[in-house]
């Protein structure tokens, strides 16, 4: 413990002194927070594509209860929006080529900025029907919102209930984070991609909960084989291309992180729940929309993340 304090007091001195733009950072094991540091009011903020993680547990769940299968096509769940003439690689998609934005539409569709501007309005799940299926679904990663959508709508087609209800009823109420704010699309679903508001000890309870293999508080809410599978390297995301360290994996909506066994649920701007499974530790984060978070992130990994994970 002496040694976390010590890594973690390094940290705060060094974004103080770098004048980091962060607005709280916070270190945890499965049962409770054992260090927090604040630069900034605590308060719920959106914690964009953070949600991801929490959309794919919803999955997760539904899995786990024989609701849904991995293998489950797009077209299944959703016949009446597939076109007259759809494109010939859509009967292809499956729920596991949305979880790892692999479906093959091989565009960011529906990202922050398309959905603001009404594109796919009134209804996202017949605008992607409509698209064409550019590469073989499975065969390469594209970042892409619109596949974290089309996999929470599939979890409410298989529960029979809003993914914010079903979330709320398995996870939110249990985890005592009450009823966030979520954004909400044309017709009143959550968006799977993001949208969910939470200060930084309530969003970070989801790694908590995926540390301690899926038990919260002695109850095992999450199966335990779900919690490996999810958080286990599932297809390449071109870390070369961009030589970027933190881009060397994706599960199901989880980072891979580049410390022993660690994964990440990762939002824009610096949303950033890490877990440290060999440490026992989650690492949560969270920065404004300003700044430069390419600057935050260098120093999280040299300063904080390697040093806990050294040895």
């Amino acid at each position: 413990m002496r040694k976390l304090e010590q890594i973690f007091a390094n940290f705060i001195a060094y974004a103080e002194e770098q004048q980091l733009k962060i607005e709280g950072i916070a270190v945890a094991d499965e049962k409770q927070v054992l260090l927090e540091h604040r630069f900034t009011p605590d308060l719920p903020r959106n914690i964009y594509s953070h949600t991801k993680s929490y959309m794919a547990t919803a999955v997760g769940l539904a899995v786990s209860d024989g609701m849904l299968n991995l293998d489950d096509r797009l077209i299944d769940a959703f016949p009446e929006a597939v076109p007259d003439h759809p494109d010939e690689g859509l009967e292809k998609i499956r729920l596991k080529h949305l979880l790892t934005m692999s479906s093959g539409f091989g565009h960011p569709y529906l990202m922050g900025a398309d959905r603001r501007a009404g594109v796919g309005a009134c209804d996202y799940v017949t605008y992607m029907m409509s698209q064409k299926v550019v590469e073989e679904p499975g065969s390469r990663f594209e970042y892409s919102s619109a596949d974290s959508i089309l996999a929470g709508r599939m979890v409410e087609q298989a529960v029979g209930m809003n993914l914010g209800e079903y979330l709320y009823r398995r996870i939110f109420s249990v985890l005592d984070q009450g009823w966030p704010i979520w954004e909400n699309d044309y017709q009143g679903h959550p968006v799977g991609c993001g949208g969910l508001y939470l200060p930084l000890k309530e969003m970070m309870k989801l790694g908590q909960l995926y540390l301690s293999g899926g038990k919260w508080k002695g109850e095992q809410l999450l199966d335990s084989v779900w919690v490996r599978e999810a958080s286990t390297k599932k297809i390449d995301t071109d870390k070369e291309a961009t030589k970027d360290p933190w881009r060397c994996g994706y599960g199901y909506q989880f980072w891979m992180s580049p410390y022993p066994d660690s994964y990440r649920a990762d939002g824009a701007y610096g949303q950033i729940s890490t877990v440290l499974p060999k440490q026992r530790l989650v690492v949560g984060i969270q920065c404004p929309e300003t700044g430069d978070f390419e600057q935050v992130k260098m120093a999280l990994h040299k300063e904080l993340l390697l040093p806990l994970t050294a040895g």
